[in-house]
């Protein structure tokens, strides 16, 4: 088995969906698919052995939902990414998605080439939303940074290498290529992004990109 493998596992209420996805992951060379869970209490259970890189999670499901289960497992294994694919685009599921610590929102019409380069980009700690609601989340981060920007001071106490690491995360790069191009480790770059977003008093890295231009932290 290549040692770059991703591993993933799957987490729908539904046996043929599951079965499905997991049928399609398997086709590509570089995905292993870890476990099949039914829903998020089952998926948290299943994640020490597993061990996987990206959970594709489901969102409405019974005993624990997929909100429930990615704000579980981002604060147990923050490691790990979760990437969700739903049917559900509503505003209140996509925002507490994103709220819990989701690094995407997919919706299950999304083309399977397209589903299958969401996994390994979201591996690389890379951000994927549908087309369908990349909007909204926009809106909503400015909204919020704006929000942000009323409560705190321009005057932010940012080091001169958390200013570097902004910079480099409002182009768009991932967690693992900041740590490339500075030659840092990637948890060192995962502190420095945490310590960033508390600063800047908001929760992800969209706000904090939107802040950081609005504020003129960041040369663009």
């Amino acid at each position: 088995m290549p040692p770059n493998m991703i591993r993933v596992l799957i987490v729908d209420d539904q046996t043929v969906v599951r079965e499905g996805l997991a049928a399609i992951l398997r086709t590509d060379s570089e995905i292993e698919v870890v476990g099949l869970a039914g829903d998020g209490r089952e998926a948290l259970e299943q994640v020490p052995t597993a061990q996987p890189d990206v959970v594709l999670m489901d969102l409405k499901m019974p005993r624990m939902n997929g909100v429930q289960a990615t704000r579980e497992l981002r604060q147990a294994w923050p490691e790990i990414y979760v990437l969700i694919l739903t049917t559900y685009a509503a505003d209140d599921w996509l925002f507490d998605a994103i709220r819990a610590g989701a690094a995407g929102y997919l919706l299950k019409d999304t083309r399977r080439a397209d589903l299958v380069a969401a996994i390994k980009g979201t591996a690389q700690g890379k951000t994927f939303l549908d087309p369908s609601v990349a909007g909204r989340v926009m809106v909503h981060a400015a909204t919020s940074a704006t929000a942000a920007e009323e409560r705190r001071s321009p005057a932010i106490d940012l080091t001169e290498r958390e200013v570097e690491i902004l910079d480099l995360l409002t182009q768009g790069l991932s967690n693992p290529e900041i740590a490339e191009r500075l030659h840092l480790a990637p948890g060192t770059v995962r502190n420095y992004v945490s310590s960033i977003l508390a600063k800047l008093g908001v929760s992800d890295r969209t706000q904090a990109a939107v802040l950081a231009v609005r504020w003129g932290l960041v040369d663009v």
